[in-house]
């Protein structure tokens, strides 16, 4: 178990622990929850080493094997695959150890390196890799792609499957949702669920801690207080606590103004001496009751639009991509036939699997990327505030947020806009306050904020212009659950329109009350709710994954993907020959990999039982050679299947 007693903990002047104590039992999934400052991530530090206690008793068993998703970004040549299979440290060893004893040509230090490296699971590490990167909403075609020609997302996704490779007794895992969309957080969400070690997970999705934890942790004033029960278990106790702590403390109150009203009354009277004397001792040796101190929740609103369009767009058949690459090249489709209208007041949630084009869809009504066929009609007056996945990255590090603001005051200004305020800098200032960027915060330069205070800049910038349809794409990635709360009701009171696109199911719960369905090329009206919409993804989930398990292909759950098309989308004639040419090649692919398999067994079986130490080392050799080749041939079933998937998509 995990203990600590009595820690004390800091960073600089600051003292984030003082006098904590906690215990995690083994095979726990805790939720370490708390204001932004806490030290929640300094607790992480302090449980991988990085921190030490600057006093009291920290203990962890000390064969317990720890993984947590690095926070670098991978920059490296080497294939999706080979880089998070080398997430497995106890397989890379055995593979070092391989290399080593076949130098030294040692044949019984041969033949145990060939054992450890089958006990290290060698012969299916591929396809655990592989289900890792397709279950975080990869593509087949994507596996063998080079690291670095990934985004910074998803190579952050990639960081997440390294660290699930790994075998560990205690996963750390700090905000593993920030970077995933909904099909990827549901699959993950199942594979927590199966993790059978201690998990101590940081996040602020109450929906995915409520799904993946049984313990809370949680930290303020320097102090971890245990809960035993999710996220939502942990709100309704401590707010149960807060209300008798409130209760008992207003009693004592009660109490102690009683006594000092007798004290003060009769202290000078002879006769009632000896009373309030004692009445002066009570209340000296009352244990006094500190008054709840509840931490300051943040709000904020949108103002009422100054004009609201109805309907606020057509679209009509529409097909939204991106443009050629080269001149007199074709556009990149991803969603037609579109025909659709938005009306003042609608609030839409946009769902979709990954890579299915929720993003182009926004991207294209917010004007990002012009429409490629069809057309999008705007109604008069409409005002667009668009909140992107990457408006951080947009943000000017060395600017204040006084800048910032004062930059798009002018060019609302230019743009015959007047924006909900004068540009006048004071009243710049006065409105930053409302989003907690006060006193010297207005001069901070952006590039030292963290990820909340930026994207609550962000959000700042978009109140201010005042619009009447927000197209909001993950708008809560870096946002803690007080800020995440705050959008909900603001959106709720905002007089306008709300497309939005978000993993997190407590803010789409909250605000969307009609879905869309981007699938297969298309977009249609998803005739039910978020459960609905996640038990369709396992079912999606599970027919994918027992269809390639029966290719021998993987052995765990891969990516989730929408499976039927949406009805009345045009579709791309395409050659039957040729998918009945690559279908006959997957054929004899199967054979081959069931020999294969069957041959790899029986080496396997051989190795089990009693042989001389030159037979273990030639029937390893034999055994890692059958391995290599099955190898090879499962990749190119991948890349098979994954072309034959896209032709029979393109053409269904």
């Amino acid at each position: 178990m995990i203990q600590l007693r009595n820690i004390s903990l800091r960073r600089g002047a600051r003292v984030l622990l003082n006098d904590a104590a906690v215990t995690i039992n083994p095979g726990e999934m805790v939720g370490l929850v708390g204001r932004n400052g806490a030290g929640k991530s300094s607790l992480f530090a302090l449980l991988n080493g990085t921190l030490h206690e600057d006093k009291g008793d920290f203990s962890i068993p000390s064969q317990w094997r720890m993984a947590q998703v690095a926070q670098d970004m991978p920059e490296t040549s080497e294939s999706a695959t080979d880089f998070v299979i080398a997430g497995d440290t106890v397989l890379s060893a055995a593979q070092a150890e391989v290399a080593e004893a076949e130098a030294s040509d040692d044949g019984e230090r041969m033949a145990h390196a060939y054992m450890a490296l089958h006990d290290a699971g060698a012969h299916d590490a591929q396809s655990r890799a592989q289900a890792l990167i397709l279950g975080l909403g990869f593509q087949v075609r994507e596996l063998d792609q080079p690291v670095n020609s990934f985004s910074g997302g998803w190579r952050m996704r990639l960081q997440l499957a390294r660290a699930l490779m790994c075998p560990s007794d205690l996963l750390l895992l700090d905000e593993p949702t920030n970077h995933l969309d909904l099909d990827a957080l549901v699959w993950l969400e199942a594979w927590l669920r199966k993790y059978p070690g201690t998990m101590i997970v940081i996040s602020h999705d109450r929906e995915f801690l409520d799904a993946v934890t049984r313990v809370t942790l949680h930290i303020e004033g320097g102090q971890i207080t245990r809960y035993g029960g999710n996220y939502s278990t942990f709100e309704d106790m401590r707010a149960e606590q807060m209300a008798l702590q409130q209760a008992a403390f207003a009693k004592q109150q009660d109490k102690i103004a009683h006594l000092q009203k007798f004290i003060d009354r009769f202290k000078a009277k002879a006769s009632k001496a000896k009373q309030a004397q004692s009445r002066v001792k009570a209340l000296d040796r009352m244990e006094r009751l500190a008054p709840l101190l509840a931490n300051a929740e943040f709000t904020f609103e949108f103002k009422e639009p100054q004009s609201l369009p109805n309907p606020m767009l057509t679209i009509d058949d529409a097909s939204f991509g991106y443009p050629a690459e080269s001149a007199g090249g074709a556009p990149s489709v991803i969603v037609r036939g579109v025909s659709k209208s938005v009306f003042a007041g609608q609030r839409i949630g946009i769902l979709g699997a990954n890579g299915q084009g929720k993003s182009t869809l926004v991207k294209t009504v917010a004007r990002d990327l012009a429409v490629v066929a069809g057309s999008v009609i705007e109604g008069k007056g409409l005002s667009i505030g668009y909140f992107a996945q990457q408006e951080l990255d947009v943000l000017r590090p060395a600017d204040t947020p006084l800048e910032h603001m004062i930059r798009l005051a002018r060019d609302t200004i230019a743009n015959g806009g007047a924006g909900q305020f004068s540009s006048r800098e004071q009243d710049l200032r006065t409105f930053l306050g409302t989003f907690n960027f006060s006193g010297d915060m207005v001069k901070q330069a952006v590039g030292t904020m963290s990820g909340g205070e930026k994207a609550r800049l962000v959000l700042c910038m978009l109140v201010w212009q005042r619009p009447n349809l927000l197209l909001l794409d993950e708008p809560t990635n870096h946002l803690d659950l007080a800020t995440r709360e705050a959008l909900a009701m603001a959106l709720n009171e905002f007089e306008g329109t709300v497309m939005l696109v978000s993993h997190d199911r407590a803010l789409l719960r909250s605000v969307c009350d009609e879905f869309w369905l981007v699938s297969r090329g298309g977009v249609e009206p998803f005739d039910g709710d978020l459960d609905d919409y996640q038990r369709y993804l396992l079912d999606e989930g599970k027919r994918l994954r027992e269809s390639l398990r029966e290719a021998g292909k993987v052995t765990e759950a891969p990516a989730i993907k929408t499976a039927e098309p949406a009805p009345g989308v045009a579709k791309k004639p395409v050659s039957s020959g040729r998918i009945k040419s690559l279908r006959q090649k997957l054929e004899k692919l199967d054979k081959s990999m069931a020999a294969l398999q069957a041959e790899k067994a029986a080496f396997e079986a051989r190795l089990g039982g009693a042989l001389s130490v030159g037979e273990i080392t030639e029937t390893g050799k034999q055994l890692q050679h059958v391995i290599d080749e099955l190898a090879i041939e499962e990749g190119e079933w991948l890349e098979l299947s994954g072309e034959i998937e896209a032709l029979e998509g393109a053409s269904a």
